[in-house]
């Protein structure tokens, strides 16, 4: 087997929000990433990509340019010898053994999928690139189908929303636009009703958020003529309709799960110790229980926050960059304790509204989605990046959706 050293003896893996900014804030010292993809996916962008109203290249942030004095490693981690400081790589040439001094574990997650029948089988995620086309892809198709079908345009109209987190809540609202903006280009859909379901496990939506934003977001959701099932559960899922534990039934050919995230599989494959959720242990400087030389964080990490003692870091992308922060000062010999407390929250609701909490303030409407935008912009890495995309949102105020498929990029999904 092939071996050769990290750059710098800094070895990253992952090149998601928390492994890419690490690899960043390094600079010139440099690391070697190892990740399959290359790119760095902004995630709170993907919503808008669904829609239309950003295009899909916009939210991927070359590693190459994003890090431009570390080494990429095109591939996936599948073992780690913490004894002899070595990770296995599996690429697309082969197995490489790469060798460390200071190993940073940034795998991410992937979508939970719960034990329902039919679920995984039919179901399309919302956590990645190839989701957000597929959606889009998907619900498009709909659009024909009931078109050409208007006795099941009730089950073709249908697109039901599991889980009322953030994604679950911004992914609704920019696909409804969507489809509201295509369907004017069918005149056989004239006349024919869509229905929105949004379906949530707790008492209310967006449990993250302050009472006032989540009751405003259930009042803009259900003026919208969006049906919001709180405390409600799936029982089944099939190619034609959703089972409630209820017992009620949704006619629909289009389920997006957005309920909840996972850490990534391959960490039970590491050796190093985790929680019962599957999150590797770290001490409040992001350093590995047990394991020198070490650091994790991100999704895959159980991080504790000194400013939040009572409960861990959830698994967002302003807690990432900041943990980033605080894993490049434990490179450089600081262990300072990591606390961080969020300023303010957002999310968008379509139609240029928002909600945003910012320093205690609470705004929602239009001034609200502006500011949540705005923030995600600036969070964007690589001001190339940012300009194109305030540009693509310009453009979509100006001009008419795009409603083209990207089909060439998302066969998986092209279910009749």
């Amino acid at each position: 087997m092939p071996r050769r050293k990290a750059r710098n003896g800094t070895l990253v893996l992952g090149g998601g929000f928390g492994g890419a900014h690490v690899a960043r804030l390094l600079g010139s010292a440099g690391a070697t990433i190892v990740d399959p993809g290359g790119a760095m996916l902004f995630t709170p962008l993907l919503p808008e990509v669904a829609a239309g109203a950003v295009e899909p290249r916009r939210v991927m942030v070359p590693l190459r340019t994003m890090c431009p004095h570390a080494e990429l490693v095109r591939g996936r981690a599948t073992g780690l010898n913490a004894t002899a400081r070595t990770v296995t790589v599996a690429t697309e040439f082969g197995v490489v053994e790469i060798g460390y001094e200071r190993l940073i574990v940034a795998l991410g997650s992937t979508a939970r999928m719960l034990p329902i029948p039919g679920l995984a089988e039919h179901a399309i995620t919302f956590k990645d690139l190839d989701d957000a086309i597929g959606l889009r892809n998907h619900v498009l198709r709909r659009l024909e189908r009931a078109e050409v079908d208007p006795m099941g345009a009730a089950r073709h109209l249908c697109f039901v929303f599991v889980g009322a987190g953030y994604a679950g809540v911004e992914a609704l609202a920019e696909t409804r636009q969507l489809v509201q903006d295509a369907a004017r280009h069918f005149p056989g859909l004239s006349g024919l009703p869509q229905r929105w379901v949004l379906i949530e496990a707790g008492s209310r939506i967006l449990s993250e958020v302050p009472d006032t934003l989540a009751d405003y977001t259930t009042a803009h959701l259900q003026r919208e003529g969006v049906e919001i099932l709180d405390s409600s559960t799936l029982a089944a899922v099939d190619d034609q309709s959703v089972t409630l534990a209820d017992g009620r039934r949704i006619p629909t050919e289009t389920v997006v799960w957005t309920a909840g995230a996972t850490p990534n599989p391959v960490l039970r494959e590491l050796g190093l110790p985790l929680d019962e959720l599957g999150r590797i242990r770290v001490d409040p400087a992001l350093r590995v229980l047990g394991h020198a030389g070490i650091w994790a964080l991100g999704d895959n990490a159980r991080v504790p926050n000194t400013a939040t003692p009572q409960r861990p870091d959830p698994p967002t992308c302003q807690h990432a960059i900041r943990q980033a922060r605080a894993v490049a000062r434990s490179l450089d010999g600081d262990y300072a304790a990591y606390g961080y407390r969020s300023i303010g929250e957002g999310a968008t609701l379509g139609r240029g509204r928002g909600i945003t909490r910012v320093l205690g303030v609470h705004v929602h409407g239009r001034l609200g989605g502006l500011l949540t935008r705005g923030y995600h912009v600036a969070m964007v890495p690589t001001a190339s990046r940012r300009w194109r995309i305030v540009a693509d949102g310009l453009l979509s105020t100006l001009l008419r959706r795009d409603i083209v498929e990207l089909g060439a990029l998302e066969e998986r999904r092209d279910r009749p």
